[in-house]
């Protein structure tokens, strides 16, 4: 890979689709975007996507879009999705990523609190959701359907086709005139927070919000060397995290983005794109790191000896290089040879950095991937945040912290131990909500983050709980959940754990079975693997018990799990008790399990 940057000066850009049509005329025929047709990946260069932008640009402004409109944006992530996305911005209007997962209710809260009269979405299939909701929303609604619209969808909503969208706006000036007069603080998209706590809240985020997080981001990788990056787009593009860290932050170094078909073929995608930078968030890597050992079974016994050798040696050189003998050293070179080189591979071979983000990651986890060789940056931030704030440094990876804050961020630490950040990465505010808005954003600038955390002496951030959930027993403890939920999550035979217990005298937990194991126990015992039948079998939940015994053991007399019970199903984003990123939504879980967990008293 030829070591040449094409970043852009950040501190010059004065908004997003300005950076993309700079990088657009410097690239040109180079390959931009990569997505599957017929199984095989194939690109998009630099010019045919900035023309289908602009295309899609004029398109919109003809059928009435204007500056300030909202545009609500329904999509797989795609070259559409990011076409789509600049197009809306790049008149001046206001992009409003939706969740695939959304129900019609869903749509409608998002279709009525933004006010949206335009509707882009990808499927027929996503599109029924969309109408449903748009049949009962307060204003009238164009829906653009990308793929080829049902000829069986019929409804008084008016359904357009998205190629008819483009060929409105063809042959029309490059770049649109309307992006010369945006400006870094005004508003560019309205992302609608995955409301673990309730209804989801439009966050405004404006130019100069990502754009700080680009500028950040690039100090955190150049380290690293900047070239020809290879970005694979996974995570939900209607995230926040995503939007920024894998949609504006490879535009703004110039990078490739190949798009994953779906988690399911994470694996085989990795190995076809070959990634330079990876994001993802934590469960993913407990995904991984659950699939690696699960296969380390079927190796033989030198392999599987060899593989932990290479986990004990790499742990040690992390956690006290000072130790290493030099009989530990030449081990782990071996080690390098033998393990880190094949689990490189698994990742495409050319892997600089793995970042994770939305979620704390549990350090274990961390520890496993960085002792295999693999270098995982932990990052810190939400939506109100662009969302991006701290991230680890590779020359001083400290798992368990999120790194200092980034470049062009102050952080400090209020007196009830909240942490406080401020600079051009917070927010515009919550739409339609001056007084959450008041709420987060104090009179001095500083958002509220509702993180509790600390300032180590290198001014890396540790973070220990979220303000609203930390536990207080009843003998007036404070109890980080997050902790104990992620040392459970790391035995073999827990999937998934949510503690409980504010102003209780103990901590409970609801425990959903790991699939495979529940699966197997099922079978060596002749009984139904069905997660509803498993919670009330006595043999099965003593099988659970010493997992839950087992993560006691590093855990202090106030953070234990007295008692549990099993849940019926898993926590998903189906079943609402799931955000689109994978975080538990405590009361969607609390209002069908509280019953359940209040009887263990």
């Amino acid at each position: 890979m030829a070591n040449v940057a094409h970043t852009v000066d950040i501190a010059t850009v004065t908004n997003l689709p300005s950076m993309f049509y700079a990088q657009a005329k410097r690239l040109g025929e180079r390959p931009f975007l990569w997505a599957k047709v017929d199984n095989i990946y194939r690109p998009h260069t630099w010019n045919a996507v900035a023309e289908r932008v602009t295309a899609a640009a004029h398109g919109l402004k003809a059928a009435g879009v204007k500056p300030g409109d909202r545009v609500i944006l329904v999509s797989e992530n795609r070259p559409e999705w990011l076409i789509a996305d600049i197009a809306i911005m790049s008149i001046g209007a206001i992009a409003v990523p939706a969740y695939t997962t959304n129900t019609a209710v869903n749509h409608l809260h998002i279709i009525n609190d933004s006010g949206a009269r335009v509707v882009i979405v990808s499927t027929p299939q996503l599109a029924r959701h969309v109408i449903a909701a748009a049949t009962e929303a307060d204003q009238k609604l164009a829906i653009y359907v990308m793929d080829e619209p049902e000829k069986t969808m019929r409804s008084e909503i008016e359904i357009r086709a998205w190629a008819d969208l483009l060929a409105a706006g063809a042959n029309q000036p490059s770049p649109p005139p309307d992006i010369v007069g945006l400006k870094r603080d005004e508003v560019c998209c309205l992302i609608y927070t995955s409301g673990t706590g309730g209804l989801p809240r439009g966050v405004m985020l404006t130019h100069g919000n990502i754009l700080c997080n680009c500028a950040g981001a690039t100090e955190v990788l150049r380290p690293l060397g900047i070239g020809d990056e290879v970005f694979l787009s996974f995570l939900p593009l209607s995230h926040s995290y995503e939007h920024s860290g894998g949609q504006f932050f490879p535009i703004s170094l110039g990078a490739q983005i190949y798009y994953a078909e779906r988690v399911e073929t994470l694996t085989t995608n990795l190995t076809e794109a070959r990634p330079t930078i990876m994001t993802a968030v934590p469960r993913l890597y407990e995904s991984m790191r659950a699939r690696i050992l699960a296969g380390l079974k079927t190796q033989s016994s030198l392999k599987r000896k060899m593989f932990h050798l290479a986990l004990e040696l790499g742990q040690k050189r992390y956690e006290t290089p000072e130790a290493m003998t030099i009989w530990d050293k030449t081990r782990d070179l071996v080690c390098d040879t033998l393990v880190r080189s094949k689990v490189a591979k698994r990742f495409g071979g050319r892997l600089k950095a793995m970042i994770s983000g939305g979620a704390p990651l549990n350090y274990d986890v961390g520890v496993f991937f960085v002792a295999l060789g693999v270098r995982l940056l932990q990052g810190y931030g939400q939506t109100e945040a662009g969302p991006v704030i701290s991230a680890n440094l590779a020359h001083k990876i400290k798992l368990k912290t999120v790194g200092p804050p980034m470049k062009g961020v102050e952080v400090k630490i209020a007196d009830d131990g909240e942490i406080l950040v401020r600079g051009e990465l917070v927010m515009k505010g919550y739409w339609n909500d001056p007084d959450g808005t008041i709420a987060t954003i104090d009179s001095d600038g500083w958002l509220h983050t509702g993180d509790i955390g600390t300032l180590d002496e290198d001014n890396y951030i540790e973070i220990t709980d979220r303000k609203k959930d930390i536990i207080v027993n009843s003998g007036g403890d404070n109890v980080s959940p997050q902790r104990i939920q992620g040392i459970l999550g790391l035995e073999e035979s827990i999937g998934q754990a949510m503690v409980y217990g504010d102003k209780k005298p103990y901590i409970t937990a609801l425990i959903v079975p790991d699939a495979d194991f529940a699966s197997a126990w099922a079978k060596a015992h002749n009984a139904s693997d069905d997660l509803a039948a498993l919670a009330h079998n006595a043999e099965f939940k003593a099988a659970i018990a010493k997992a839950v015994e087992n993560a006691n053991k590093q855990l202090s007399a106030i953070e234990k799990v007295r008692k549990f019970t099993l849940a019926s199903q898993a926590f998903t984003v189906e079943n609402g008790q799931m955000t689109p990123t994978l975080k538990v939504r405590r009361h969607a879980v609390l209002r069908e399990y509280r019953e359940a967990l209040d009887a263990l008293y």
